[in-house]
């Protein structure tokens, strides 16, 4: 009897079990999927880069209308992965390795590159700079250098105080309605006068706090 309540019970946590065992098949089947996925992404960034890239003496150039991106990169020579195997620019001081040049590469760029295959004592620093900026848009002090944003910050917050006082000074004078006259100082101090004639608040009140003959406030 004994051995048959526990496989009743046994059998009982199995179904119990189920739903939760097929959740969690499903849960390993979208990560599995999503992984696939990403490995599929990655290997087409790296795919689209082979088609890009041909093999000419030795050297990895970039080929004239490569691949799906001719429309975005032009004549611009791929040159390495980037920072997420896409051939675009950006200048990031973090990674500062992207995957294409800044500049299509013209006839004196041509030279120059020729040129720099030698003693780079002979490139003047003109030539050094032009080489440089082929390459990359920005060097490292003009990546950290200050932009001046502080300022349109500053004016647009301090146009936007301005504008929301203008805007309550227009609905206090247009949009609402004049103030009842039980708020103006005279009505008040009538009323003041009112309550102290009556006696309201003897004990605790207003009252209390006057003597009456004195004919002023204790």
């Amino acid at each position: 009897m004994v051995i048959i309540m526990k496989g009743i019970g046994a059998y009982r946590a199995l179904l119990t079990a189920q739903p939760l065992q097929r959740k969690m098949s499903q849960l390993l089947r979208l990560i599995a999927r999503s992984a696939v996925q990403r490995r599929g992404f990655c290997c087409s960034a790296t795919l689209s880069r082979q088609v890009a890239i041909e093999e000419v003496g030795g050297k990895d150039v970039a080929v004239e209308g490569a691949g799906v991106y001719e429309h975005k990169i032009g004549k611009r020579e791929i040159v390495g992965y980037g920072y997420n195997g896409l051939p675009n620019y950006m200048d990031r001081a973090d990674f500062p390795f992207p995957a294409i040049r800044f500049r299509e590469e013209t006839q004196e760029i041509k030279k120059l590159r020729e040129k720099e295959k030698g003693d780079w004592k002979k490139l003047t620093l003109e030539e050094k700079k032009a080489l440089y900026r082929a390459s990359f848009c920005q060097t490292f002090a003009e990546m950290h250098a200050p932009t001046g944003e502080w300022r349109t910050i500053v004016a647009g917050t301090l146009l936007g105080f301005s504008v929301a006082v203008w805007l309550v000074i227009y609905i206090k004078k247009f949009v609402y309605p004049p103030p009842p006259h039980t708020i103006t100082r005279e009505y008040q101090e009538k009323e003041l006068k009112r309550m102290i004639a009556q006696g309201q608040g003897p004990v605790e009140g207003i009252s209390s706090k006057y003597d009456y003959q004195k004919g002023d406030w204790k």
